[in-house]
């Protein structure tokens, strides 16, 4: 759990983090996360979350922090988990009394004390449903952005549902993780915003409203367990009583919904229409704002957390710094500086050489001229063109137009 302030200028002031295996040991995560036995399903506990927004307070309590000044506040929450409030929570979230950390007010509050993450892929079945239940993967998509994925939350509702239905009976609202902390702030149940919500399997992203057919597939009575989405930008209200008086925040500071961690790395990199943003690691990250989507089997489309009427789309390629490393050892002596040597001595197109290289199938090449030995500082180059070309192509699939003027720049 990361904090930051910032001020009217835009500087940070103050900063810190919990981290929830070395700081709270007593839940005995690794990763932040449980790793059930069928090394598919992986939760983190609720009230981890909850006790390291109190410890994280609390630091910046004991550090002087005046939160009297503090105007308002949001914030990013992973995508795709979600959190199950027991009936009656409401009232006690409401209620919460500022003697008490908030983690012993809510420990009783959850109908499923660990939550689905992210990282969940034990919802096979229920993605299958999903998309028999509105006429194929591609439709699914034309509706919610995406084709269904296990981690995705309206399948994890369907297997809780179908596995627990009692405790999805016990539940009055479902929450996703960013909403869940928006909540915890609000002192009342906050709604999805339409960003982080559409990577749930279950928004209509052209209307913006919660797909019936998809919510029947689902769950019964579900439409009544997520509340109405709400734009990413929307003010919620004013901050908890609890706050006010636990720490000193103003009565006036303003809860702003939160929103999933990806939409706001396009918020926070500050694209425009046009723009890509590329994130390298393991796997490697594109994502981009759009006005004319064109939902695939591959990639998702979201809703744009800054303009609600445009959108944005994502797409994930594994092979992504695995196979750099790899080329990397092999053609650089393992060194990024002879690695980025190498890439400057070559010319852009490579001489009409292209790579395809990928980790599972070791090395393909297509070359104009037929020879299947490249020099190492071309073999390095064939790799970066590919892998951004794929990109490229993807990023065309979903709708993403490259202009005459864009490529001749």
């Amino acid at each position: 759990l990361k904090v930051i302030a910032i001020d009217e200028q835009l500087r940070v002031i103050y900063e810190d983090n919990v981290h929830f295996d070395k700081d709270l040991p007593e839940f005995k995560t690794q990763g932040g996360v449980y790793i059930h036995s069928d090394r598919l399903t992986v939760t983190s506990p609720v009230l981890m979350w909850v006790k390291a927004l109190d410890m994280i307070l609390e630091k910046m309590k004991s550090s002087g922090f005046n939160f009297s000044q503090v105007r308002a506040l949001s914030g990013a929450g992973q995508q795709h988990g979600s959190v199950y409030w027991k009936k009656g929570s409401m009232q006690v979230l409401k209620n919460a009394s500022a003697e008490l950390p908030l983690h012993q007010s809510l420990q009783a509050c959850f109908s499923v004390s660990n939550s689905p993450i992210w990282m969940d892929s034990s919802t096979a079945s229920q993605c299958s449903a999903l998309e028999k239940a509105v006429g194929g993967a591609q439709h699914l998509a034309s509706i919610t952005g995406s084709r269904a994925y296990e981690r995705f939350t309206g399948n994890q509702i369907a297997k809780i549902y179908s596995q627990n239905p009692e405790v999805y009976l016990q539940t009055e609202r479902i929450s996703l993780v960013s909403s869940f902390a928006a909540s915890l702030f609000l002192g009342a149940y906050a709604p999805i915003d339409y960003s982080d919500g559409s990577g749930m399997n279950l928004l209509q992203i052209w209307e913006k409203v919660w797909s019936v057919s998809c919510l029947d597939a689902c769950a019964p009575g579900l439409k009544e367990k997520l509340g109405c989405p709400v734009p990413s930008h929307s003010v919620l209200g004013p901050i908890s009583p609890y706050y006010s008086q636990r720490y000193g925040f103003s009565p006036d500071c303003k809860v702003v919904a939160f929103t999933g961690d990806n939409p706001a790395s396009l918020a926070g990199m500050r694209l425009q229409e046009g723009d890509i943003a590329i994130s390298l690691g393991t796997s490697d990250t594109l994502f981009l704002w759009i006005q004319e989507p064109t939902p695939a089997l591959e990639g998702h489309i979201l809703c744009n957390p800054v303009d609600s009427q445009t959108y944005m789309a994502l797409l994930c390629f594994k092979n992504g710094s695995l196979m750099r490393e790899r080329v990397r050892d092999d053609c650089a002596s393992g060194s990024w500086d002879e690695f980025s040597k190498a890439l400057s001595s070559t010319v852009a197109g490579n001489k009409g050489n292209l790579g395809m290289i990928l980790s599972r199938a070791g090395s393909s090449r297509v070359s104009l001229d037929t020879c299947l030995i490249f020099p190492k500082e071309m073999e390095i180059r064939a790799l970066i063109e590919g892998q951004f070309m794929a990109k490229r192509i993807h990023a065309e699939k979903l709708g993403y137009k490259v202009s005459k003027y864009d490529e001749k720049r």
